[in-house]
């Protein structure tokens, strides 16, 4: 008789604790329209939206993360959208400089909160929407652009923080950040090595193969998952927060030993956020 090998067991997943920023949706709308996700002339919810983005908050809280919290800023309905405000690494804040006149004002409000906590501010000259296009994977940052983000704030960024930058295209319009095309995964900092989960349909062909070099052990997840911002996540290196709609998600993380949990973020997919969006690393 032939014995079958038992399957291989999953990867030894360490989670870390983390450090965020967020800012509660006090004053959220949509009352513009600069992604395909918004659509003012439909019905939001603030008081939904603040109820969802609670449970978020409350999720890092058992998770043992430090979380902090900015100011909410009446007239700016996207604030809650943190991870734009800037990229955070070694004590150093890069700003942010918005492409549209509705979230500019935000900027500024995310710089004066890092100066107050002692980050070292550097003050962007070319446009950058942080943490939504540039992604901290192990000693790499991963860099969007095509629709946010100029090719330009890599290079400022690389100078800032010393850092290898690599820069990729994202093509598809409802894809605009790369925080809803990647998900970091393993940032490389505990016992598993640097890793992500990725739609491919979001990028060109050349971006594609660099992230089929860099991450051969990736995730690829379903264009009906990214359709919900499931790759919108945030992970310690074990748990996984995802929208809770993200179902073929959730089934690949569990195989690769993480613990997905759910959220229902739905209000705030309204605006064009998810659970990344709402959240802002602090490196210090």
């Amino acid at each position: 008789m032939t014995m079958t090998e038992p399957a291989a067991s999953p990867v030894q997943r360490t989670p870390s604790r983390k450090s965020v920023l967020m800012c509660r949706p006090e004053h959220f709308t949509v009352s513009y329209r600069i992604n395909p996700w918004m659509h003012p002339e439909d019905p939001t919810s603030t008081a939904t939206a603040v109820a969802q983005w609670e449970v978020l908050y409350r999720t890092y809280l058992d998770l043992g993360f430090d979380v902090q919290l900015i100011d909410p800023v009446e007239g700016l309905p996207d604030m809650v959208y943190a991870a734009n405000g800037g990229f955070v690494l070694d004590g150093k804040a890069y700003g942010a400089s918005f492409t549209y006149a509705e979230r500019q004002p935000e900027g500024p409000a995310y710089m004066d909160w890092f100066a107050a906590q002692g980050y070292e501010v550097h003050r962007p000259v070319e446009v950058n929407e942080g943490e939504g296009d540039f992604l901290l994977v192990g000693d790499v940052i991963l860099a969007g652009q095509g629709f946010r983000s100029a090719s330009n704030s890599h290079q400022e960024l690389a100078s800032i923080f010393g850092r290898e930058v690599v820069s990729l295209q994202l093509v598809n319009p409802s894809f605009y950040h790369l925080d809803t095309a990647i998900a970091v995964l393993d940032d490389g900092r505990g016992t598993a090595p640097a890793n992500i989960a990725y739609l491919p349909a979001a990028f060109d062909e050349p971006s594609l193969e660099i992230l089929r070099e860099r991450y051969p052990d990736a995730i690829l997840v379903t264009e009906e998952d990214a359709a919900v911002l499931g790759l919108n996540s945030f992970s310690d290196g074990y748990n996984v927060v995802i929208a809770s709609r993200a179902k073929d998600f959730e089934r690949q993380l569990r195989e690769r030993g993480y613990n997905p949990i759910g959220v229902d973020l739905s209000e705030l997919l309204l605006g064009g956020g998810g659970v990344k969006c709402c959240t802002l690393e602090l490196r210090r």
